[in-house]
């Protein structure tokens, strides 16, 4: 099977408030760890929140990194979305994991884009695992 993209997900808990808290810094560390991935910069977008908290995305050719930060709670929110194979999204968690340095962290990778060779160049989708639910929302006209 092959995916056409890998998308880790983490949370780290316990860093810095003050790194958490800073734009300019946050920033440099996401575009950072998209190189260091082997990642190409398209470009990049972060907000200072107030009181508190950024949310940035790096944009790159492979896809995207983007960070939600609260630094009240000493937390970050990561994704790491990547395309193809020239690029390692775990070389980005690690270097992000380095410098935010959490006490804790969690992380998940999926496999975006399942699928598999059935003959030459053709792929066909991977069925779903899943089968989700359809969960009325209240209120709505059915």
């Amino acid at each position: 099977m092959k995916a056409l993209g890998r998308h880790v997900l983490t949370e780290f808990y316990g860093c810095r408030s003050d790194i958490l808290d800073q734009l300019e810094p946050i920033k440099s560390l996401m575009e950072q760890a998209a190189l260091y991935s082997g990642a190409t910069i398209i470009d990049s977008r972060f907000h200072h929140f107030n009181p508190y908290g950024i949310s940035g995305v790096v944009i790159i050719a492979e896809s995207h990194l983007a960070i939600h930060t609260w630094p009240e709670f000493q937390y970050a929110s990561i994704d790491i979305y990547t395309c193809g194979d020239t690029v390692d999204p775990w070389k980005a968690y690690q270097y992000l994991k380095e410098h935010l340095n959490p006490a804790t962290d969690t992380k998940l990778e999926l496999l975006r884009g399942s699928i598999e060779e059935t003959s030459g160049d053709q792929f066909q989708r991977v069925a779903d695992v899943i089968d989700p639910k359809i969960v009325p929302i209240p209120g709505a006209s059915q």
